[in-house]
């Protein structure tokens, strides 16, 4: 179930927690449709959602689905505690580093994060 929400004037669909695996491009499609549909600017999805091959950027896995939001002009949040494979993967570290930066992707840890994010931003 997801529901959407506004967040310093903008309007953010918040995924559950519980739901299907996001395993690869094909299953973000529908969260993007829908998110499209009801006029969210931001997706968050957390952690708990993705595939362990999400974390592990030798997949593409998380390429794929970064890209698949960027072509449809539809931001993501990660959100949750991804500490322990930060931890394991430098690679994913500076990848997260990366798109922190930027407007498109963003790795966070709590909604309280992301209420500072669009607040900073907006």
């Amino acid at each position: 179930m997801s529901t959407l929400q506004t967040i310093h004037d903008v309007p953010v669909m918040m995924c559950a927690a519980e739901g299907e695996v996001i395993g690869g491009e094909g299953d973000v499609l529908d969260l993007i449709g829908n998110a499209s549909y009801q006029g969210a600017q931001w997706v968050v999805i957390p952690v708990e959602r993705f595939d362990e091959a999400f974390f592990q950027l030798r997949t593409r896995v998380a390429g794929g689905i970064v890209q698949k939001f960027a072509n449809y002009r539809m931001a993501l949040v990660v959100l949750g505690d991804i500490s322990r494979h930060t931890e394991a993967s430098s690679a994913l570290r500076d990848f997260v580093r990366e798109c922190n930066r930027g407007r498109q992707t963003w790795f966070l840890t709590d909604v309280e994060e992301l209420r500072e994010r669009l607040t900073a931003d907006g």
